[in-house]
């Protein structure tokens, strides 16, 4: 069945497009040191965790945490098995962290495969936290604003197999239940996958409550309700559950599926397409600068009352009764819907019209992600093509490549040229259904990064656009638009690129700055325009300039590899193996 596709409608009121550049500051950051009693538990990657995909899901693991509920609060799990809790009130008088939880047992002792030890905070009130053995546990943490001297309280600890990270929680009440959703990310040995890294990779979707009570007192204990499983094969970029457990969301390289549900592997109902001759390829189509046309192959009998066919300046939608539609999802560029036809041919096909809305460029596909078409060249697009590529070819090889024009040098390619090699997807799936009901073709969007902007609502994801880099926060109780471009960091999409050594980025919850940070040492920090002082002239355009984005570098005092990288509106937490730098960015 063809998955709903929908877009990522950009903002255009968000754009900058007279952005110059960032113009470096020399202003110095203040920066302040903490250092730590014991080494943060970081957990270096064995031989056995070779593969892209463990990098991405430990060796990159950000080791801090921020409180989402609480401003200037961030958390970190060191060697002695301790949740430390640092809040800044006054950055001259930073104290020591605080011990909220301690386990029971070392984790480091325990045989077996570990993972770094992994913490969500779940609510104003909870939080969940893996030993990196496999153990989940469930704490009460009381208003930790209010009370962060109060240690935290377990009130669920259970083994769930295999070890996992702790990616996404979130907490939601309903008729006196509570219950708490996690999500959890494993790496695991896939026999089946002869041809790729022979690993897999499954997030489990696991709900806690506390809605059976036990023994006399029927007391409610907090146990596992619901275990939901999906299957992938890259590790995701963004996941995370949706308020009330209603969907999940997941952007990723390569798609991701449920396969189980409480250890029961999800049944596939059998498929409803229809038969329209045994071929992959459904529909044929042909372009010119002005219009496409596209010719969909119908099953025998079709008649017009029987076709569905719905069309919108980028969604096309072509089906046939009540069957799953034929072509489905957004469009390659925009058309006009006004000036676009549809008719039926000789009773096997439906040609349909579509009208540019922009003459002129070539589209390289009708529906993002759909591969079921063949594209038709004119003999005269095919004379032009051969003319355009005529200097490629030659009858005699180039014996020196030196001389002319040389061939293109792959080691020459900046980070920007380059593009994942399965288009990365968004796709948002239903939490009763577990089908997907919205999916997003990424494609050159890179993923930058994930922040939570509101703590009633999901993290947002930045994406590169072009040169820029977009905030996007989902919003599922839209019908439509269900992911909200809220925020715009000019040139950053570009400006990352080039930093080869980045290791985490981030932003400020009130969008006033994006800062990255790279493996060792160096903090960049990017601010929004803000008006200037004095009157600058911009000779080459002949125009005063109103407003100038300041870029700042801050060097740190150490040799240790940055471990965390965190962001509030006011200061940048940067924690590394044996200290914690906190940089006051705003006033």
């Amino acid at each position: 069945m063809a998955l709903p596709n929908c877009s990522l409608k950009v903002n255009r009121e968000l754009l900058d497009p007279g952005f110059e550049s960032y113009r470096l500051s020399l202003d110095s950051i203040p920066t302040y040191n903490v250092e730590l009693d014991a080494a943060v538990a970081e957990v270096k990657l064995k031989d056995s965790q070779y593969t892209l995909d463990h990098v991405r899901a430990f060796g990159m693991y950000n080791y801090l945490h921020i409180d989402p509920w609480y401003e200037d609060s961030v958390y970190f799990v060191d060697s002695k098995g301790r949740v430390l809790n640092l809040t800044v009130t006054l950055d001259t008088a930073l104290g020591k962290p605080c011990e909220m939880f301690r386990f029971e047992s070392d984790p480091s002792s325990c045989e077996g495969e570990q993972l770094c030890a992994s913490l969500s905070l779940t609510s104003a009130t909870w939080a969940t936290l893996s030993d990196g053995t496999g153990k989940l546990t469930l704490l009460r943490t009381s208003k930790r604003g209010e009370s962060s001297h109060i240690k935290w309280e377990p009130m669920f600890s259970e083994r769930l197999g295999e070890p996992f990270i702790i990616v996404h929680s979130l907490a939601h009440m309903l008729s006196h239940v509570y219950t708490i959703e996690v999500l959890l990310l494993r790496v695991q040995k896939d026999p089946s996958d002869t041809k790729g890294s022979g690993f897999s990779i499954s997030l489990e979707w696991i709900t806690v409550d506390n809605s059976a009570g036990q023994g006399e007192s029927k007391e409610r204990k907090y146990g596992v309700r619901k275990r939901r499983m999906m299957k992938g094969k890259s590790v995701p970029h963004y996941t995370a559950v949706e308020p009330r457990g209603k969907g999940i969301i997941v952007a990723s390289e390569k798609p991701f599926a449920f396969t189980e549900v409480d250890g029961l592997p999800l049944e596939e109902p059998p498929a409803e397409d229809m038969e329209v001759e045994n071929s992959d390829l459904i529909y044929f189509w042909q372009q010119t600068e002005e219009d496409v046309t596209v010719c969909v192959r119908l099953p025998e009998g079709t008649t017009k009352d029987d076709i569905r066919f719905k069309l919108t300046v980028d969604c096309l939608r072509v089906g046939v009764g009540d069957h799953a539609p034929l072509l489905n999802g957004q469009l390659f560029a925009p058309v006009d819907p006004e000036a676009s036809t549809w008719t039926i041919k000789d009773d096997k096909s439906l040609e349909v019209s579509l009208q540019k809305r922009s003459e002129g460029p070539l589209w390289s596909e009708v529906v993002l992600g759909d591969r079921r078409g063949e594209y038709l060249m004119s003999d005269e697009q095919k004379s032009q093509l051969q003319q355009r590529l005529s200097y490629l070819t030659a009858e005699d090889l180039n014996p020196n490549p030196e001389k002319d024009k040389p061939p293109c040098n792959a080691q020459e390619m900046e980070d920007c040229d380059m593009f994942p090699e399965d288009s990365s997807t968004l796709m948002r799936f239903d939490g009763a259904t577990l089908k997907p009901t919205h999916v997003v073709s990424l494609g050159s969007h890179q993923f930058l990064f994930s922040v939570h902007i509101d703590p009633s609502e999901m993290p947002a994801f930045c994406l590169r656009h072009d040169v820029d880099a977009l905030l996007w926060q989902p919003r599922p109780n839209q019908d439509n638009d269900i992911w909200e471009h809220i925020s715009t960091f000019n040139a950053l999409g570009y400006v990352q690129a080039s930093k080869r050594d980045k290791k985490f980025a981030t932003c400020a919850p009130n969008f006033s700055y994006a800062a990255l940070c790279e493996c060792l040492r160096r903090v960049f920090i990017y601010r929004q325009p803000t008006p200037v002082d004095t009157v600058l002239f911009n000779r080459k355009q002949g125009r005063q300039v109103g407003q100038v984005a300041k870029q700042q570098v801050a060097n740190l005092d150490t040799n240790d590899p940055v471990l965390g990288f965190r962001a509030t509106n006011e200061r940048l937490f940067v924690l590394t193996a044996n200290n914690l730098f906190v940089l006051k960015v705003n006033n």
